[in-house]
Formats: structure tokens, C-alpha cells, sequence
């Protein structure tokens, strides 16, 4: 279960509490800190402080605690990670890493950071354009994360026409049954190779949709065919809509 101390206008943390209640404590949830009432922040204290009060308004430990979207000041990188593992050091998580929507600016700024984060979540699916699946690639890579996970599979809306324009069943090794939506998330396992992918719940059908997704075996080649594809796009060569025949 992945939230965020900023989800819900700063009451997300709460609410799943009320809602949840002991159930809580039967999954696995994972939240971000780095984001206020002010804005965007990666200053230590404050970091310090969101860790500790997520943790006490969950009435539970964090499993993991990600710096979320440090893309906004790559300078302060290495700082907030020595932050995060402090926090685990300290029992206010289990484990710690970073959520980012846009890799590409904290490349560079990888080569500062000296703790090993648990885990990178990254954006995952058939929406991250090249660039943004390299940079996240590199960056994972630079860290020497133990884990990656993926988000926002369909861009924040699953519901947008072009998810049903585009034949996702390709994706998917052949003998499959599955919808688009499926397929699209099977895809997104792939795009980057990730071993999570979290998506939205606001919605319970479309949960279920996606929950019977995770049997789907995307197809190694196509996936491959299809990287090929966006490297060409991003340099300026071919046609993306090969990727989708018919």
C-alpha cells in the first residue's frame, strides 16, 4: 500500500488509519516525504520531522519511507538520502528510497549520494517517453538500489481515450487473454524492469481489472522491439505507430 504524506491535503496518512484500522497492520505500506504545506523541501529537519510524524499518525511503522520527487532540487540529493537512512538507523522506517517522476535531473547528482537506497520507484508503461525510461535505467543503476518500482502505469488516467485506441495485447506473450488496460499494465512490469507497480484505488473495478493483470507475461521481444522504437523517436528516426500494428 503506497501513499504519501502529502496525499489527501496532508490527511492521507490519517484517514487511512480511520479507514483501515487494524487492518493496517496486514500490509505492507510505503509513503513519501518531501512535500509541505509551503512547498517542496528536502531540508533535513523537515524531512526529519515527516518521517516521525508519518510514522505517528500511521500508529504503525513505515515499511519504506521515499524521498519523493527530489528531482525538484537535485543539489540537496545526497543530503536527504544520508536523511533517510539516519531515519531507518533510528527505527522511524524499515527501509528507505526515492520516488521520482523525472530521473533525468538527478543523474548527475547520483554520483554525490553514498548510501545505498532500498528501493527507486520510477514512472513505469507504454505513456514514459525514452528519455525518461534511460535516465531512470542510469540512475537506478548508479545508486545500486536493491529494488525498482514502477507508477503511474497510464499517466494518472486509465480512463483517457488512447488506452483504448492502442492495441496493448501486442505486448503480451501469445496465447493471453486480456483488455487493453491489462496489457498496459503487464507492459508497464517491463517498461522499466520493475517488480512492483502501484496504481490508483479510487476506483474498485478498475483494481480488480488490474489485480487479475499480474498472471500476464509480457513478450521479451516486443517489449525490445518496442524500446528500439522510442530510441529511434527520441533521435529524430522512424515511425512509433509500427509498434502498434493494425
Amino acid at each position: 500500500m503506497d501513499t504519501a504524506f502529502n496525499y489527501d491535503r496532508f490527511a492521507g496518512h490519517q484517514v487511512l488509519r480511520r479507514v483501515a484500522g487494524p487492518l493496517l497492520d496486514e500490509f505492507e505500506v510505503s509513503t513519501k516525504v518531501g512535500y509541505f504545506p509551503d512547498g517542496h523541501s528536502l531540508d533535513p529537519v523537515r524531512l526529519n520531522q515527516a518521517v516521525a510524524e508519518s510514522a505517528d499518525t500511521l500508529g504503525r511503522t513505515p515499511d519504506t519511507v521515499l524521498l519523493h520527487n527530489p528531482e525538484h532540487d537535485p543539489d540537496r540529493l545526497a543530503d536527504a538520502c544520508e536523511t533517510l537512512a539516519a531515519c531507518v538507523r533510528r527505527g522511524l522506517c524499515r527501509a528507505w528510497g526515492i520516488a521520482t517522476w523525472d530521473p533525468r535531473p538527478l543523474v548527475h547528482a547520483a554520483a554525490e549520494v553514498k548510501v545505498r537506497p532500498d528501493v527507486v520507484m520510477v514512472r513505469a508503461g507504454l505513456s514514459v517517453s525514452e528519455p525518461v525510461l534511460y535516465a531512470g535505467e542510469q540512475f537506478t543503476t548508479m545508486l545500486g538500489a536493491d529494488d525498482v518500482w514502477g507508477m503511474a502505469p497510464f499517466a494518472g488516467n486509465p480512463s483517457d481515450p488512447v488506452w483504448s485506441k492502442v492495441d496493448a495485447t501486442v505486448f503480451l506473450q501469445p496465447g493471453q487473454q486480456a483488455t487493453a488496460v491489462q496489457a498496459g499494465l503487464a507492459a508497464a512490469f517491463a517498461l522499466p524492469a520493475v517488480s512492483r507497480v502501484a496504481v490508483g484505488t479510487s476506483c474498485p473495478g478498475h483494481l480488480d481489472e488490474l489485480a487479475a493483470a499480474v498472471r500476464l507475461v509480457p513478450s521479451t521481444q516486443m517489449i525490445g522491439e518496442y524500446r528500439e522504437l522510442l530510441r529511434a523517436r527520441a533521435h529524430g528516426k522512424g515511425d512509433l505507430r509500427a509498434a502498434h500494428p493494425g
